[in-house]
């Protein structure tokens, strides 16, 4: 029998890393930036985090404090995707290079850190298995409601998680919010259909451009901090993210660029992912095809709003292409 109570938690939990990704994504791409660095910005993002919490827990004893716990961890996340996007700025926003090698190169670039730090990171442990455990703060990060086991399904399915799940939704809901209702949003999204425009009409088309890309990034990369403290128990091993960063960016054509649908396209995807795990008797070759099945539903949804040619279902005008102000 198919154990829905079991499977919707794994599936949001699966699609938060997505969520996040989704949602810096959208705000760098609503702005005209094609950031196909993501998966390494989240690369990056994990890493960094990592790295702040492997050093608090080696250097205290006992019991850790829940508030430097999360806040360390967290901030090292934030200050090394911040740096990541502060890159991608510089490169494609004032050196105007190539948004799309740029970005292939910053993943690859940002596999490269994780995997070099996190090599690292095992050799100071002296630990026989290629891996870093972090329980202490794991366990900090993913704790529920004390609530929640008294309230059945309810709440296994919607209270069972860890602060950063609902972090992901609000954080979704208040991009989606600002980018329909409030000037900033209509101003960056200027910026993305028409730069020459919004440019003549006064807005500073490289500082949104700046803003988008940093705080897409910063988002994007706490993804990467919660699939390691939230999904893999606080476990990192090196090239273990697979292709997430990349469903991420497939998410953003699926919920055709709106964060707040995001947070359903997120745990659909989630539910793609592992739907193998949950179907007895699947052999490897099936398991495989079903992880095949989130980017098949993007090359449907890609087609069907092609076909329609509704405005609001298309990428910002501007995606991807440089803003020479001398053309204006």
């Amino acid at each position: 029998m198919f154990d829905l109570v079991s499977f919707i938690p794994r599936a949001i939990i699966q699609g938060m890393p997505l969520l996040f990704g989704c949602t810096g994504e959208t705000i760098s791409e609503k702005a005209g930036s094609l950031n196909l660095g993501i998966p390494g910005v989240m690369y990056v993002g994990a890493m960094c985090g990592v790295i702040g919490s492997f050093f608090y827990e080696h250097s205290t004893t006992g019991a850790l404090n829940p508030v430097l716990a999360i806040m360390i961890p967290f901030l090292s996340c934030l200050i090394g995707s911040l740096l990541m996007g502060l890159l991608f700025s510089v490169l494609t926003v004032t050196l105007r290079a190539n948004q799309n090698v740029v970005g292939l190169a910053m993943t690859t670039f940002g596999v490269g850190f994780g995997n070099f730090f996190g090599g690292s990171l095992m050799k100071l442990t002296g630990s026989s298995v290629p891996s870093i455990a972090l329980s202490k703060t794991s366990i900090i990060f993913s704790k529920a409601l004390p609530f929640a086991d008294d309230l059945g399904w309810f709440g296994k399915i919607f209270l069972s998680y860890g602060f950063m799940t609902y972090l992901a939704v609000i954080i979704a809901i208040i991009t989606a919010y600002i980018l329909k209702r409030t000037r900033v949003g209509l101003q960056l999204r200027a910026v993305g259909e028409n730069p020459a425009t919004a440019d003549a009409a006064g807005i500073d088309v490289n500082k949104y451009k700046y803003f988008a890309i940093c705080i897409g990034c910063m988002i994007a990369g706490l993804g990467g901090l919660f699939y390691v403290m939230d999904y893999a128990s606080g476990v990192w091993s090196n090239d273990a993210f697979g292709d997430r960063g990349w469903l991420a960016i497939a998410l953003v054509i699926f919920t055709l660029w709106k964060p707040n649908i995001a947070i359903f396209g997120s745990i659909l995807f989630g539910g793609l992912y592992i739907l193998h795990l949950f179907i007895p008797g699947a052999g490897m070759a099936v398991k495989e095809l079903y992880k095949m099945l989130p980017y098949l539903v993007t090359i449907i949804v890609l087609i069907i709003t092609s076909m329609r040619r509704k405005r609001e279902h298309q990428p910002p005008e501007s995606l991807g292409l440089p803003y020479f102000r001398e053309d204006r």
